[in-house]
């Protein structure tokens, strides 16, 4: 099975947990419509890469940590995209979720979403008991207080807000979860995964500002002109485009070079690579419309 075909297993076995007989329908279908399709799955493709460049690790442990880390982040996507904070009409090509089934199903959508994150953990924790620990501590330390990713949405309550701090715990915390629960999937714990996951979420962000501002909103599949409209903080409006595409750039080198030792190390970084190129040349080819 490849890495997609295992993920969107991964997610189907997670959803039916919650989806199942005695659910209320319209809660279910927004579920399921704030997961399925999905986007890239960065999340838990970089999970699954770095537990798979430890060789041969507990394939139900892997599976757990990056259905929860996804559900994680269609749940920040549901809230993200609510009336109360971006108020965006469109997600992933597509009507949000709160356009499509309204707010009160939204809302509910994006807590049973998080819930379902920490359900489907907790059913790992027989399979490896420390392990399992570990992996709930890595995942409930990226979702709440005081750097996790509720937090990265409280930070546009306030007044104001550093840019590195605002940007590490709205996008880089779940990278650097997903990078860390590949490596305690595998029996390789060690906070050297985390720095990679930070600076490959650090990528992505400057990579989503840049489309935020010069991007194609059919082609993304969401509005632009966000962070302007809702005075947020981006890479771009203190940077430059310019600059943020530099930055860009340098982050992703630091990534290729952040890949700690381990068996597969030449292949994580061949395949960390060959997604930078991806997402750099999203970047640049929304640059070069503009």
């Amino acid at each position: 099975m490849d890495a997609n075909a295992r993920i969107e297993a991964a997610l189907e076995a997670a959803m039916g947990l919650a989806t199942g007989p005695g659910s209320p329908q319209g809660l279910a279908d927004a579920m399921r419509y704030a997961v399925f399709p999905g986007g890239h799955r960065i999340r838990p493709r970089l999970c699954l890469a770095v537990a798979s460049a430890h060789g041969t690790p507990n394939a139900q442990l892997v599976d757990t940590a990056l259905a929860s880390l996804e559900l994680l982040h269609c749940a920040s996507l549901v809230h993200d995209d609510m009336p109360c904070f971006d108020d965006a009409p469109m997600r992933r090509g597509k009507p949000s979720v709160h356009a499509a089934f309204g707010e009160p199903l939204a809302l509910m959508c994006g807590d049973a979403l998080i819930v379902l994150a920490f359900q489907v953990l907790a059913r790992s924790a027989a399979v490896a008991p420390v392990r399992s620990a570990q992996l709930l501590a890595i995942v409930s330390d990226a979702v709440g207080a005081p750097n996790g990713i509720v937090a990265g949405q409280a930070w546009e309550c306030e007044p104001s807000v550093p840019l590195e701090d605002y940007q590490r715990a709205k996008t880089g915390v779940l990278f650097r979860a997903a990078s860390l629960a590949g490596a305690a999937a595998a029996g390789a714990h060690n906070e050297a995964w985390g720095v990679l996951g930070e600076v490959i979420g650090s990528a992505y962000q400057i990579a989503d500002d840049l489309m935020d501002c010069v991007g194609d909103p059919e082609l993304i599949g969401k509005p632009v002109g966000q962070d302007d409209r809702l005075d947020r903080p981006s890479a771009v409006r203190e940077l430059g485009i310019k600059g943020a595409s530099r930055r860009l750039r340098e982050n992703i080198d630091a990534a290729v070079a952040a890949v700690p030792d381990c068996p597969g190390k030449a292949g994580l970084r061949r395949m960390i690579g060959k997604e930078a190129e991806r997402l750099l040349s999203s970047a640049l080819s929304a640059r070069r419309a503009a």
